[in-house]
């Protein structure tokens, strides 16, 4: 069973996405991994977790065209095809789809220039998961977000391609809202809209006109998809920190992406309404709130918005509530630019410095010389909890292997036969400790939101060692 939530020991998620809120402030420090391999490898993972069709130029072999009725179940008739598994299982959950799918976006806007020839793999990844948040959106006034039942399909170890599993199709709509996750998903187009404004202007159009119907209908229709989808969301992808972070990262992409006067005068009248300020020590999946603060703080520090000087403060605190040994007191900029927390000051070598630290600990920097990305060095997992990854391929074993035939295969002690190259774990429990075995899902199971933020981080480092 896939793991969902940062409340476990595990840490990389919100290490990733935190490193990669603290390069935004940050200068260049001195190399001792291979940077660009690695992040080769980090783009790579994604064409192992997609659903659908596989087009010609898919380069993870091992895999094969997978749930190709998605949609077609009685009642709902929508083409809903494509788009990624989240993890080790076999759903496709739009809540983490989303997000991974902003902060990869996010990764190209802001490091792009840094990714080379990497850079035409990243839009690819993007584009996967955007073309299906566009048929997910493709009616008004409903969202599918989830395709799936995510207790038939943990009660089985299959193969997607042999998928016999429940394939219930989810949605919310104007009496069932879920302003969580279509927040999230207009986040998700209207940052795509940027990455794709001059490499197909027509495209890009059509992401940023689909972001603002489905960011209407979040914000008309408030609620959390958790209440409306409880029993089918919970406890995978449970909202446990609210839908009103959503409302405003969502409304900061569109300001971002279409710099209507309108999305800025939103985030100004409902900041204390929509608690930009709560929970900022933390940024994942559930919680936007350290992401909404840094995403906006870098217009005041680009000199262009006095009006959003409170957020560039939260920034600050965020910052400061990372350093080790550092409370959480509220600061500001320097002249300098640097960030004054207590006794420290938080300049940009030493943000970098810290941010680096945590991707060479990924990397193989740590008490037990383990990689934590599949296929980078030369120890790394090998009994990762991921269905595709642990059983015979299609090309080795074309006989189907059913629900329960894959319990053998997810309790041996024998290596994953095919190595999902880039894919990064959960990682070590509190103690440092890493048991490389299947069953230990919180450890040994990767994400697509685990992946996303490393693209980005691993492009800067690639150019700035």
């Amino acid at each position: 069973m896939a793991r969902k939530s940062f409340s476990s020991p595990v840490i990389f998620p919100a290490v990733l996405a935190v490193s990669f809120a603290l390069l935004l402030f940050a200068n260049p420090i001195l190399a001792s991994h291979d940077y660009r391999d690695a992040l080769r490898k980090s783009i790579l993972f994604f064409e192992g977790q997609r659903s659908g069709r596989l087009p010609p130029d898919q380069r993870v072999k091992w895999r094969r065209d997978s749930a190709l009725r998605d949609g077609s179940t009685a009642g709902v008739h929508v083409d809903l095809t494509g788009g990624y598994y989240d993890a080790g299982d076999n759903v496709k959950f739009g809540f983490p789809m989303a997000f991974t799918t902003t902060l990869l976006a996010w990764s190209i806007i802001d490091f792009g220039r840094n990714m080379g020839p990497e850079l035409k793999n990243a839009v690819k990844a993007v584009k996967w998961s955007t073309d299906y948040l566009l048929k997910a959106t493709s009616k008004p006034g409903v969202v599918y977000v989830q395709v799936g039942d995510a207790f038939s399909d943990h009660s089985c170890w299959e193969r997607p391609e042999d998928m016999d599993t429940l394939r219930t199709v989810y949605k919310i709509d104007n009496a069932h809202p879920g302003s969580d996750v279509a927040g999230e998903t207009a986040a998700a187009l209207a940052a795509a809209s940027i990455v794709f404004r001059s490499r197909d202007p027509a495209y890009s159009r059509l992401l940023l006109n689909r972001a603002v119907r489905v960011f209407n209908f979040a914000d008309k229709h408030r609620g959390a998809y958790s209440s409306s989808l409880h029993a089918a969301v919970c406890p995978f992808y449970c909202d446990v920190n609210g839908y009103q972070d959503e409302l405003l990262w969502a409304a900061a992409w569109l300001h971002k992406a279409s710099r209507r006067r309108g999305y800025r005068e939103y985030i100004v009248k409902n900041e204390v309404v929509l608690r930009a300020g709560d929970t900022i020590n933390e940024f994942g999946w559930d919680n936007k709130h350290a992401g909404i603060n840094v995403l906006i703080s870098k217009e005041v520090l680009m000199g262009k918005a006095e009006y959003f000087e409170s957020f560039k403060q939260n920034a600050d605190g965020f910052i400061c509530s990372l350093l080790p040994g550092i409370s959480h007191p509220q600061v500001q900029y320097s002249p300098e630019k640097v960030v004054p927390c207590g006794e420290t000051t938080a300049s940009p070598a030493l943000l970098k410095q810290l941010a680096k630290r945590q991707v060479n600990y990924i990397l193989g920097d740590n008490p037990l010389g383990l990689s934590y990305m599949v296929g980078y060095g030369s120890r790394f997992p090998r009994r990762i909890h991921h269905r595709g990854s642990s059983l015979p391929s299609v090309a080795a074993h074309p006989a189907r292997i059913g629900c329960k035939a894959g319990s053998r295969y997810f309790l041996s002690p024998n290596p994953n036969p095919n190595l999902l190259v880039g894919a990064v774990v959960g990682g070590p429990n509190i103690l440092d400790a890493f048991p490389d075995s299947r069953p230990y899902f919180q450890e040994s199971e990767p994400t697509t939101y685990i992946n996303a933020p490393l693209v980005g981080l691993l492009a800067f480092f690639s150019v700035h060692p």
